[in-house]
């Protein structure tokens, strides 16, 4: 039976990648494989991403908007008619990216698709936008035998220049974030351009696309996004791993070992790395990766999880609390996390611990179908604190 290997991506699903915009070289053609894959079921690419539909363009002239424009300021008031929840409704959603008009349509997006849409409604109206990386450490999830990181951008939305005419403004730059004011102060940040944006959105895509067994389809999406920006560790990482998905084994490592001419320590690249040598008949390399990976990260992501889990189902329940409450003090936005250590309180009867451990990985989730699964959870255990009914 053929092993399917565990891939790392470093993906924008939550708010986006880092990226610099310093020029990166291009990669080599050899880093291409066009023939080895059946062409794609959509077309692959950006051209549309900040595009404006009729209907978006009739919303802007709405005597609705236009009021909070006026009530509010410009800035404010766009702000005010996307995220409050009186105007459009927007709902996070964080499977699928998608471009600006389509999270309008849907009403829905994921952080990097709320920023998308943000700017593009922003340029329309004149604005100066300004996006930015935010050093923050990067948020890990797994599905589908993928493990993805989500690091984080905002949105600044400058002056018009008729805006400014009047003198000197303290908030010339109105930041839009989705982590609290008050935290996203303590973090450096770095500028991007439009095309770091355009790369990220395609570098979604293809993990997207992989996430859901499409191959063929996640090769386009990530040669898109190595073209967008040339060079860069995280979208060769993400071409590395379809690679290594398709069992072209030496195509793989020749794209790893692009992908860390880059960014030599790279943990998703290294990780990754690790088992395709030993696929590849080369268990010293294999071994001597493996110990540079622990000498830069000790205790990967989901370690402590991942006991949680052998102990939950040995029915060691006091373990498991243990083992849990370590992975959300690592991680203490991850729905995941926060949901078993409810249901290894539950275990032990600690119903008050259960729901409020529920109740956060409710808040936190980023998905609705798990949203939902979380708040059947939270009802029956509300229900059995008030009615006394007996767990089961």
């Amino acid at each position: 039976m053929k092993t399917l290997a565990i891939g790392w991506l470093s993906l924008s699903l939550l708010l986006g990648g880092c990226a610099s915009t310093a020029p990166s070289p291009a990669p080599p053609p050899a880093l291409f494989a066009d023939e080895r894959f059946a062409p794609p079921s959509e077309p692959v690419g950006a051209s549309e991403l900040f595009t404006l539909t009729p209907e978006m363009r009739a919303y802007l002239g709405s005597p609705s908007f236009r009021h909070l424009l006026r009530a509010k300021g410009m800035r404010h008031g766009l702000v005010e008619a996307l995220y409050s929840k009186t105007d459009l409704k927007l709902e996070y959603e964080s499977r699928i990216t998608r471009t600006a008009s389509e999270t309008y349509a849907a009403r829905m997006g994921n952080c990097l698709s709320l920023v998308i849409m943000t700017a593009a409604f922003a340029k329309e109206l004149g604005m100066p936008v300004h996006f930015q990386s935010v050093d923050v450490d990067s948020s890990w999830s797994r599905t589908a035998g993928l493990y993805l990181a989500s690091a984080h951008i905002n949105i600044g939305l400058g002056q018009r220049l008729t805006d400014t005419l009047g003198g000197y403004s303290p908030e010339r730059m109105l930041v839009v974030d989705f982590i609290p004011r008050e935290d996203a102060a303590k973090f450096r940040t770095r500028e991007l351009d439009e095309q770091d944006i355009v790369a990220l959105y395609l570098n979604n895509r293809a993990a997207e696309a992989l996430v859901l067994g499409s191959v063929d389809d996640a090769y386009w999406w990530a040669r898109a996004s190595v073209e967008a920006r040339p060079g860069k560790a995280g979208t060769l990482n993400t071409l590395a791993v379809i690679y290594q998905r398709r069992g072209e084994l030496a195509l793989a490592e020749r794209t790893f070992q692009a992908a860390l001419v880059q960014e030599p320590e790279n943990l998703a690249v290294l990780r990754n790395l690790e088992p395709l040598l030993l696929a590849l008949g080369r268990p010293q390399e294999a071994q001597a990766l493996a110990k540079r990976i622990a000498a830069i990260e000790p205790t990967p992501p989901y370690h402590y999880f991942d006991q949680g889990m052998v102990a939950l189902k040995a029915g060691d329940f006091d373990q498991a609390v243990t083992h849990f409450a370590r992975e959300v003090k690592r991680a203490p936005y991850n729905d995941e996390f926060r949901f078993w250590l409810g249901i290894a309180h539950l275990k032990l009867g600690h119903l008050g611990d259960a729901r409020e451990q529920i109740a956060l990985a409710v808040d936190h989730s980023t998905r609705g179908d798990m949203r939902e699964v979380y708040s059947a959870k939270l009802a029956y255990l509300r229900k059995v604190a008030t009615t006394g009914t007996r767990l089961q």
